[in-house]
């Protein structure tokens, strides 16, 4: 017999192939569990929160995903989640507003950069995320290798194009990996797969240098909270 988990709000979206792979993997997770999936969720516009990331509104985003928030919580759910780097840009704001508990994702990755007792870390994800390196959010816990602003700017380009195409072109991902093992050679511990789409183009089988696949790791943190870990 299965265990019934708690109920999850997700905000879906951003965009619509990192919403699909974390439900597959939500959904999986669960069943390898013995849990039964309870899972609402809830469409965001895409472009209106990468919009105010970049601008860097952070009250309007906040607000904005507090009302998304609101009609997970009004659908019954008890616990919430957004599966994207570029919102959490508002984090401490949205912490005053949100009418659901969340599961952060940068909690998670942060905890898993001091589990692994990483030292100097890589950023590779959405421009926004890569240009604030994790939000101000590693300080204190690594130190960051980062990218030359031109080239921010094209992995940026390639990983909005991601989001929007849900695919990457062979030559998209071979520059990925590229810059992903340039960081390593220059003296990053570890990359951080700073993006939730990075996950479905990026195959664990097929990377070959030291990473935190973030995703994956709150998809895991995700599972304990539900599971009252």
């Amino acid at each position: 017999m299965t265990r019934k988990s708690g109920t999850l709000g997700l905000i879906a979206g951003l965009g619509v192939g990192a919403g699909i792979f974390y439900y597959r993997s939500l959904v999986s997770a669960h069943l390898a569990e013995g849990l039964s999936p309870h899972i609402i969720m809830v469409h965001a516009d895409v472009r209106e929160v990468m919009g105010l990331a970049q601008a860097r509104q952070k009250q309007r985003l906040a607000q904005y995903l507090a009302g998304l928030l609101r009609q997970l919580a009004d659908a019954g759910a008890e616990v919430a989640t957004i599966p994207a780097f570029a919102p959490q840009i508002c984090a401490a704001e949205l912490t005053e507003l949100t009418p659901l508990p969340l599961v952060s994702l940068l909690d998670a990755v942060v905890a898993e950069t001091k589990r692994r007792r990483l030292q100097r870390v890589a950023i590779v994800g959405a421009q926004v995320t890569m240009e604030t390196e994790l939000f101000g959010r590693l300080q204190g816990v690594a130190d960051i290798v980062s990218l030359p602003s031109a080239q921010m700017e094209r992995i940026g380009a390639i990983y909005a194009g991601i989001a929007q195409n849900e695919s990457a072109s062979p030559e998209e991902v071979a520059t990925l990996m590229s810059a992903a093992r340039g960081l390593i050679e220059r003296g990053a511990d570890a990359i951080l797969l700073a993006g939730t789409d990075l996950s479905f183009v990026l195959l664990p089988q097929a990377i070959d240098f030291p990473h935190l696949d973030c995703a994956r790791i709150h998809i895991a943190q995700i599972m304990r909270e539900l599971a009252g870990q």
